[in-house]
């Protein structure tokens, strides 16, 4: 019994450490975030435009004096998150495109994805072509939105530059820079 119980321990601490790595943002994810943030920071204007900004997005409790802090580390958990979703998502759908383009002309199939050495392998190869295609698409889609966002802050800083007054309740400016945002997503969705 004792040994049945030392294994067990043994294999769940085994398997804690990976679990947590593959929700923990890569340094590539860090940067790309630092790099958004002082974006959105230099196009939101001020200190209290930026955080408000960044308060729009987070659950924390955003200061001015953490909000370049909280925006890093929200966007680059999200862009983690969304790049384990989305590379699992490009596979996933990868592998139906394959499948449907197997089905409906195999002779194509095979001499697009394999020939000679190659033929057994035609599946895979058409897989890890389309997989590698969904991702990039992703992330064009991604940068667009971080983009849309930043145009959203510059946008809301020049309103907030002609009427000052609209922009007096709490969190205003976020509140505009996250709805502009999610307008611009949805039109250029829709073009």
């Amino acid at each position: 019994m004792k040994k049945l119980f030392t294994l067990c321990a043994v294999s769940v601490a085994a398997l804690v450490p990976a679990t947590a790595s593959a929700a923990t943002p890569s340094p590539t994810d860090f940067k790309n975030a630092a790099k958004f943030c002082k974006e959105l920071k230099a196009s939101s204007g001020s200190a209290a435009n930026f955080r408000s900004a960044v308060d729009a997005v987070t659950t924390a409790k955003v200061t001015k004096s953490n909000a370049y802090g909280k925006c890093v580390s929200f966007y680059a958990k999200q862009a983690s998150s969304e790049d384990a979703k989305q590379e699992k998502a490009a596979k996933t759908n990868a592998a139906k495109q394959c499948k449907a383009e197997r089905t409906a002309d195999p002779a194509a199939f095979s001499t697009k994805y394999g020939s000679g050495k190659n033929a057994k392998n035609a599946y895979g190869k058409c897989v890890s072509q389309k997989a590698k295609a969904n991702k990039a698409k992703a992330d064009r889609e991604d940068k667009a939105e971080k983009q849309d966002r930043v145009n959203a802050a510059k946008t809301c800083k020049a309103a907030k530059a002609a009427t000052p007054g609209a922009f007096s309740t709490p969190n205003a400016f976020g509140k505009c820079v996250s709805k502009t945002a999610k307008e611009r997503a949805e039109a250029r969705k829709q073009s």
